[in-house]
């Protein structure tokens, strides 16, 4: 019954993995093509909202293939010379994406700013089309995670990013209203400037986030203090210290700690322990976490915990 579950529980572990990795492919290959059709109508149609929205949506594609990476690397068996296996490699990926997008969003603003003094007419109908067409492949692209969002968080980062995006495309659509009715063509830059600070906010939480991950900070979906009371919840802890949390990719993190125990535990006593606080510590995000024991009179020969 034990390997059938086993088998059971695999069979669907790759359905669910296929399942998401057909999203992210057909994901990634729409927003591209919309990405493509929106840039070469932008430039046609003299439309800065509709460049904006490009890099914006360019950004998209970028999230995909790096949540996609996320997950394809975690398949990756480690070796001996990357023994964590290829997981970081999502972290710099996403923190050379931050920068990249924020030198994109600078040059938008700058442009945006630069023709507001200057009267340029743009093609509203153009730019309504080409925004109605973002709308509906963001919607449909979220649509495909909708299923798997809850059960992985790069999943759900996209679902999340593509609905907000679907959201900002309105935003392109409503310039475009404006201008056919109203003729004000200055309502392309402001509108603009409006999708580069919202851009500009959620690319600056990825570079926060991604630049703390790479100086091997706590993980943002990390609560130390409720870490530490994992540990004093279980009655035969006395004491933890020397605690590190690091994250091993995007959507793995991992732990070390001394625990301090009293001096009459057995062996298999020390492994029930472990179980319950790995077991624990899975609840808190932490993913892998390794445990060192020592007895209360280590640590006041270390001087650890005073008084001794």
């Amino acid at each position: 019954m034990s390997d059938h579950h086993h088998h059971h529980h695999h069979q669907h572990s790759n359905t669910t993995f296929n399942s998401v990795n057909t999203a992210f492919y057909i994901g990634i290959a729409l927003n591209l093509l919309f990405v493509v059709i929106e840039a070469t109508t932008g430039f046609i149609t003299n439309s800065l909202a509709l460049i904006g929205d490009a890099g914006h949506n360019l950004s998209d594609v970028f999230s995909l293939i790096l949540s996609l990476l996320a997950i394809r690397l975690l398949k990756v068996k480690n070796n001996d010379k990357y023994t964590y296996g290829y997981r970081k490699a999502t972290i710099v990926t996403a923190l050379v994406n931050a920068i990249v997008l924020l030198i994109v969003i600078v040059g938008i603003a700058y442009e945006a700013i630069v023709r507001l003094g200057k009267q340029q007419p743009i093609e509203g109908k153009t730019v309504i089309i080409v925004a109605s067409i973002g709308i509906a492949i963001n919607f449909i692209t979220a649509l495909l995670f909708m299923r798997n969002k809850d059960h992985d968080l790069n999943v759900k980062s996209a679902y999340l990013h593509l609905m907000a995006d679907a959201a900002i495309s309105v935003g392109v659509v409503i310039s475009g209203v404006i201008i056919l009715y109203t003729g004000w063509f200055w309502v392309d830059s402001i509108i603009s400037l409006v999708i580069v600070v919202v851009v500009a906010v959620g690319t600056w939480r990825l570079l926060s986030e991604s630049l703390r991950l790479t100086l091997d900070g706590v993980p943002e979906n990390v609560d130390l203090k409720k870490v530490r009371n994992v540990f004093t919840s279980i009655a035969d802890v006395k004491e933890v210290h020397h605690i590190h949390v690091w994250a091993l990719s995007t959507t793995e993190n991992a732990l070390t700690a001394h625990v301090s125990v009293a001096e009459n535990k057995s062996f298999a006593e020390l492994e029930q322990i472990k179980h319950k606080l790995k077991h624990a510590l899975e609840q808190q995000n932490i993913q892998h976490a390794t445990l060192e024991f020592e007895h209360e009179h280590e640590q006041c020969a270390n001087k650890t915990i005073p008084p001794c």
